[in-house]
């Protein structure tokens, strides 16, 4: 969840003379009181930027995820509206695009993977931006099923930062300016990722197949502040992630996933369950497939889905219900998600037609 980050004198409504002697008898704290919010902010957005289609998002999961799919390319996208209903709307973009490729003769296959993230966040406009290369190797485990040991690693860089002409202190009233002394808006640093994942189909059905990863996050502790404090840093984070995919009958199957995560003194969990019908006459090859369930994070929102899937592309819709302490707020309006995803095959060199591939 992105925090809104606000001084509090921001919206104080009283006639301008009061203002001013209420200001004025903050002066001997003011740039105490403006620091420490300052560097409160900056702790408050080391916790990572999520979204309720985190399955959408296999990188940001786990590096280790990347390539575990039935294709040779993948690229998907997924935009996030949340909280207009109780302030300035935080508005996230994630792009991801993967080029899986059979390695060796033995079965291994290697994906290349781009992670591309934006977020935006309250009046300030608190903006990161993600570009984050990756790597996943598939060790095949069998020569008669699919099972698959992939390690998978994640880095790049990431940008952050604010309008310093949106931010409103008690200096503001006195001089014009915010009275902060770091001198630039935005700082720059490097990030990395490292997952293990395990992949196997169940009972030689290649349709039937599940999915086990951890990943931890932010292994070099970059420094995260304005300030170049190097006290403020990014907590590591620990993700642990699962999913089954089984048959009901020809045309129908579920699919369950869920995720867990663990950075510093925040914990998340986030869980639920797909069921998809085909439609068509080939049930091997349908014209459309239609998805609905729902997912629940847990202590937050309940997150009812929507998923068609017309190959090559796939749409999602889902929406946040919130049950959260803040649900009397926001009237138990979260956000909605929506995203949009493309899976294709190579002409040459495919997997097309490979008995053993990492797939989900």
């Amino acid at each position: 969840m992105s925090i809104n980050v606000q001084i509090k004198n921001l919206k104080i409504k009283t006639p301008i003379a009061s203002l001013r002697i209420f200001l004025q008898s903050l002066v001997p704290c003011r740039l105490c009181l403006v620091t420490c919010a300052m560097c409160l902010a900056s702790c408050a957005f080391t916790q990572d930027i999520h979204f309720s289609q985190f399955f959408q998002a296999p990188l940001l999961r786990n590096p280790a995820l990347a390539g575990i799919y039935t294709g040779d390319i993948r690229v998907q996208s997924v935009y996030r509206d949340q909280w207009n209903s109780v302030t300035n709307a935080y508005k996230t973009a994630s792009i991801d695009a993967e080029y899986k490729m059979p390695i060796g003769k033995l079965n291994d296959y290697l994906t290349l993977g781009m992670q591309l993230l934006y977020d935006k966040a309250g009046t300030i406009a608190w903006t990161s931006t993600y570009v984050l290369p990756a790597l996943n190797y598939h060790k095949s485990l069998s020569a008669e099923r699919n099972r698959y040991l992939s390690l998978g690693f994640m880095g790049g860089f990431v940008q952050r930062r604010i309008d310093r002409s949106k931010v409103t202190t008690n200096s503001t009233y006195d001089n014009g300016t915010d009275g902060e002394y770091f001198s630039d808006a935005s700082y720059l640093y490097a990030d990395g990722s490292v997952g293990m994942s395990y992949n196997s189909d169940i009972n030689s059905n290649p349709n039937n197949n599940y999915f086990l990863g951890v990943a931890y996050h932010h292994f070099n502790r970059p420094r995260a502040s304005f300030y170049r404090n190097a006290t403020i840093e990014l907590s590591p984070k620990w993700v642990v992630s699962g999913g089954i995919r089984f048959g009901v009958s020809d045309y129908s199957y579920l699919t369950v996933q869920a995720d867990h995560s663990k950075q510093g003194g925040y914990q998340e969990t986030v869980a639920g369950a797909m069921y998809g019908l085909k439609i068509g006459e080939d049930h091997d090859n349908p014209v459309y497939t239609i998805h609905a369930g729902g997912f629940l994070r847990w202590n937050d929102a309940l997150i009812p889905t929507l998923k068609l899937d017309y190959t090559p592309f796939s749409v999602t819709m889902s929406y946040d219900v919130n049950i959260s302490k803040l649900k009397p707020s926001s009237y138990g309006r979260g956000g909605y998600e929506i995203s949009v995803s493309y899976t294709g095959f190579r002409e040459k060199n495919s997997s097309i037609d490979a008995v053993r591939c990492p797939r989900f």
